[in-house]
């Protein structure tokens, strides 16, 4: 959930909110437990939402669906009411690239991309996760845009143990996608996340002198989330002042995962795969 990274030095968290830290935060063992547990709940829903989601739903059914079941696994919802949002997702259809407001007028038709982030807050303790679902027979196009953008999140995180550095994740991310001739969406970054939803460092997408000079450590956990564009990598936010769609009507693709830095490489906290 990127947006919100622009507002690092203020952040704001769900009721109850927890006592606030500043810097790079190096998480303890019971609090990575903690983190795992959190993870775990947001991969749970996000597994649940894919293999639910039909033609004919609303996004405000999947958004029912995920507080329900946060909630039920004893979280709250992490992006609701954080800065004012309405929702327990994000859902953001096609050419709307980040921040879609979830919405009983916004129906899922056959065809459609649709990116579904959520977040989860457990026992003082974020995890944040996003993926795109082919919603019934998609253009090749689509499937492909799809396809780069989860494996670009992969390239990113298998840069990541202790010792390597920031740009590492960002070259990565950048070299796979450009090689695939599509663009890095820039104006939004995956971030820290932990007792904040958005921690330091910002995690950049592609290599840039904004990236931080910062060498992982083992107990970091990273939020890692390539956003790809089918055209041109420009983005602008919509009069819900939260929506954002790209400049071209192009479409648009995202994958996200917690990850906890190790001294031998990574845990990814929210792998669907395990739930």
């Amino acid at each position: 959930m990127n947006i919100f990274s622009n507002l690092l030095s203020q952040p704001v968290q769900p009721k109850p909110a927890p006592r606030k830290r500043r810097g790079i935060e190096i998480k303890s063992a019971r609090e990575i437990e903690i983190m795992r547990q959190s993870g775990k709940i947001v991969a749970t829903v996000l597994k649940e939402i894919s293999e639910l989601v039909e033609p004919g739903m609303t996004t405000a059914d999947l958004d029912a669906h995920a507080e329900k079941r946060i909630r039920e696994m004893g979280a709250t919802p992490s992006f609701k009411g954080y800065h004012g949002f309405t929702g327990s997702i994000c859902s953001s259809i096609n050419n709307e690239v980040v921040h879609g407001i979830p919405s009983r007028k916004k129906v899922i038709r056959t065809g459609d991309v649709l990116k579904v982030d959520t977040g989860a807050y457990y026992q003082g303790f974020h995890g944040d996760s996003c993926i795109t679902i082919a919603v019934g027979d998609v253009t090749p196009e689509a499937a492909r845009l799809i396809n780069v953008a989860e494996e670009a999140l992969f390239k990113g995180i298998e840069q990541v143990k202790a010792g390597a550095h920031l740009v590492d994740i960002a070259g990565a991310i950048e070299d796979y996608v450009k090689a695939n001739k599509f663009s890095v969406v820039e104006q939004f970054t995956g971030h820290g996340v932990g007792r904040n939803l958005h921690e330091e460092p910002a995690v950049f997408n592609y290599r840039t002198r904004d990236i931080p000079n910062v060498k992982l450590r083992a107990g970091m956990t990273l939020a890692i989330e390539p956003i790809l564009n089918a055209g041109s990598k420009n983005t602008r936010i919509l009069s819900d002042r939260w929506t954002a769609v790209t400049v071209d009507n192009a479409l648009s693709a995202q994958f996200e995962h917690t990850v906890l830095v190790t001294d031998n490489g990574y845990e990814i906290f929210t792998d669907r795969s395990l739930v």
